[in-house]
């Protein structure tokens, strides 16, 4: 590998590829700017003044070899001449400090290639001459960073061309974290797809993978080596790609990211852990299960929607391992029981249980209070097993106790051994509420079989992820010095409650800290049939506002325990706007909404051109009437559906939703275009200009202390000045933005307005 340079040019030896193009060895300064800029990680034409929209990006296929602690990546680009003539381009690639360009060819005839490497000082000057000259704020976006800069030529008329670029550089180190990062902007607006592959080849096991942009799916070798891809839905996300793993130690991995915020004299932490690969493979790797199948067979249930059911009952007994527990309950009306006790899985258990279920039919009401106090009741047959209830409804509750507090309180209250009861909602008319509160209240999930669906597959499938728990019970304890609690050091931490480990799962805690001390943190908890208990210390000097997705997803998931807990007030009595526990939760909501930019079904009425941030009272009675209307009063059917599906994503989220895509009522998703969410910023598009979400409320009473000309000295002043903290994506959103600047408001003209 090339060493690296720093703060001047590194000439390029560019690799040969037979029959693609070769480049030569030579000397380019930091020259003029050409017509038909691109930058594949800005936008989808080139910046071409003379020539608009002459050059496209179609698409971005990345390919990441990571070995050790070193990143070679690949990047190819598919560019497209939309006319009808020879065109040259000039493509910028900006890049990590210290990258090094290993490759850089093209499809087509032979020609000179040139490349070169321009660290920050050198890329700094082609930006500015690029903002002169082009206009275009976009371009900003990038400075602070390094940049690979090279001509392609020639792009024949009406066709296609693929550029391959491969450069190297070394990857942060954060203790047992290794952390990579692709630059790309964060504009809603830039929609080409990218495919993103990463191999991981590590020097000890892997614990977890996580990326806080993108969602990934993982292919785990073996215990040293993993590959990850970027999900179909996550191609076309805005924003940097970011990738960290974390290298197993005894048990439970876990490190931090901290984001520093000055105001509470502390910040917003998350902490990502992950379990240690299982090197046996064995049956007895993980704890033992003892499973409860509670099965609807109330006349709703008749005909198909029964014996789907059934079938996926047998599978999931099929599914237990041999000295594991079950028992089957069935109601309608009344229970009935296969079992007095739970009886540990042999063939003649299993065979009778076949029989048992086969025999079930459907008839009468829903008399679901009962099966649930029975399920929860019941005394387990070994106390080391985990106990699980796996509770299958399609309806509301008919017959016995109906009432939705009541049952959510017997879920709650009532449950002596600590069951987790997954729910699963079968069809749309059901309490979906209710269902939510039985799953989450027990450490469980809910999940929702909707009309069209397998049921049967959907089944299976949720019991499937509940094979092998790795670590129960998990308690948190946050310490300081000497071991002694934390008290005041942390607050809000979320989940609340941490639910069980199971195979593949990785545990993202979010929450604030107040000072600088370190903290320890202390999970204490049932591993692989033991009791264990894991401590890690992290300290805060590492807390960064680059790593600004982290007071985010916080106020993400905040969001979303607000919503759910008013949610949970709709099954209560009374008028909720007149209540003033309803009142501080909606005021929560709004505030919270506001500051980052995460909108949601009942609060996408702040994007709205003519919503008046100066009138407090309107926006409450906005948001508070969309949570009654709603939240509170849809108990069933699809819309309540569509609620819990976008509650209980909100309340896990582990990547950005820079888009804020939620479900509607009628399960169509809806993205929001003009709420732009930058680094740790919000901006709402008002009045064809962009406004800091911090200076809503005071917008029209504001006369800003700078009025900052595009292309200025002083536009390039502060364009530095933001790039400090990543925040340079702030005024490359086109036309004028109203930003706060060290405690200021400040006016950025955009190219074309006076």
């Amino acid at each position: 590998m090339m060493s690296r340079q720093k703060n001047y040019l590194v000439i390029l030896l560019v690799t040969i590829f037979a029959p693609i193009a070769c480049s030569q060895l030579r000397h380019v300064g930091v020259r003029e700017v050409t017509d038909n800029v691109i930058i594949p990680q800005s936008r989808r034409t080139a910046f071409a003044p003379r020539h608009l929209n002459a050059i496209e990006v179609i698409k971005v296929n990345v390919l990441v070899d990571i070995l050790h602690s070193a990143a070679t990546t690949t990047v190819e680009i598919e560019l497209r001449n939309n006319t009808h003539q020879r065109q040259e381009a000039e493509l910028i690639f900006p890049v990590p400090d210290e990258a090094v360009a290993k490759g850089f060819a093209y499809d087509g005839p032979g020609g000179e290639i040139t490349a070169e490497v321009l660290a920050k000082d050198q890329a700094r000057q082609i930006y500015e001459q690029l903002v002169a000259k082009i206009r275009d704020p976009a371009l900003v976006e990038f400075i602070g960073y390094n940049l690979i800069r090279s001509s392609v030529f020639p792009i024949e008329a009406r066709s296609t061309q693929k550029v391959r670029l491969t450069y190297e550089h070394l990857l942060e180190v954060n203790g047992n974290r290794i952390d990579y990062t692709l630059v790309r902007t964060e504009s809603l607006s830039y929609e080409v797809p990218w495919d993103i592959t990463v191999n991981i080849k590590a020097k000890a096991p892997i614990s977890t993978v996580y990326s806080a942009s993108h969602k990934l799916t993982l292919d785990r070798k073996s215990d040293k080596e993993v590959s990850v891809r970027i999900q179909e839905q996550s191609r076309k996300e805005p924003g940097s790609f970011r990738l960290s793993y974390l290298l197993q130690e005894n048990g439970v991995t876990a490190s931090m990211f901290a984001y520093p915020e000055d105001k509470t004299g502390g910040g917003y932490f998350l902490i990502l852990a992950g379990l240690s690969p299982d090197k046996t493979n064995s049956e007895k790797s993980s704890i033992q299960r003892e499973l409860t199948l509670v099965i609807d067979r109330s006349g709703s249930m008749r005909n198909e929607k029964i014996q789907q059911v059934k079938e996926a009952a047998l599978q999931i007994i099929a599914g237990l391992n041999n000295g594991e527990a079950f028992n089957v309950l069935a109601y309608s009306d009344s229970v009935d029981w296969f079992s007095v006790k739970p009886v540990l899985k042999t063939a003649e258990t299993e065979e009778a249980a076949r029989k048992y279920i086969e025999g079930i039919t459907a008839n009468g009401g829903t008399n679901l209070h009962e099966a649930l106090r029975i399920a929860l009741e019941q005394k387990p047959t070994n106390s080391d097993m985990l106990p699980i209830v796996l509770f299958m409804t399609d309806g509301l509750p008919t017959v016995g106790q109906t009432s939705e507090v009541s049952i959510r309180e017997l879920a709650i209250k009532s449950n002596p051994y600590k069951r987790r009861v997954f729910t699963v909602g079968v069809g749309v008319d059901l309490n979906a509420p209710l269902l939510d509160k039985i799953a989450e209240g027990s450490r469980a999930k809910a999940e929702y079989i909707l009309p069209g669906e397998d049921v049967e597959a959907k089944i299976a499938k949720v019991f499937k992820r509940l094979t092998g728990p790795i670590l129960a019970d998990v308690e948190l304890e946050v310490l300081g010095k000497n071991s002694e609690p934390a008290v005041g050091r942390c607050r809000d931490i979320l989940p609340r409650e941490i639910a069980d480990f199971f195979e593949g799962d990785q545990l993202v805690l979010l929450g604030q800290y107040i000072g600088t001390e370190p903290i320890v943190f202390k999970l204490t908890g049932n591993y692989r049939g033991k009791q264990r208990t894991f401590s890690f210390q992290f300290d805060f000097d590492q807390a960064s506002e680059k790593n600004g997705f982290v007071p985010r997803l916080w106020a993400s998931r905040r969001i979303a325990e607000l919503i759910d807990a008013v949610r949970q007030l709709g099954a209560e009595p009374g008028s909720p706007t007149d209540d003033p526990k309803t009142k501080e939760l909606v005021d929560e909501i709004v505030r919270l909404s506001t500051e980052f930019g995460i909108l949601t079904e009942y609060t996408a009425f702040l994007a709205r051109e003519g919503t008046n941030f100066e009138n407090p009272e309107a926006i409450f009675y906005g948001a508070a009437d969309m949570l009654e209307e709603r939240a509170m009063r849809i108990r069933s059917g699809e819309a309540a559906i569509s609620q819990s599906y976008n509650i209980a994503g909100q309340k896990v989220q582990s990547q950005l939703n820079a888009r804020n895509v939620y479900y509607d009522k009628d399960m169509r998703q809806i993205a929001i275009a003009n709420v732009q969410q930058i680094n740790d910023r919000a901006y709402y598009y008002r009045a064809n200009r962009w406004v800091d979400s911090r200076l809503l409320k005071d917008e029209a009473k504001i006369k800003p202390k700078f009025v900052i000309e595009f292309a200025s000295p002083e536009f390039i002043e502060l364009v530095a000045k933001l790039a400090a903290s990543n925040r340079q994506g702030s005024i490359a959103l086109g036309g004028d933005v109203l930003l706060l600047v060290d405690g200021e408001p400040v006016l950025v003209k955009g190219p074309g307005t006076k």
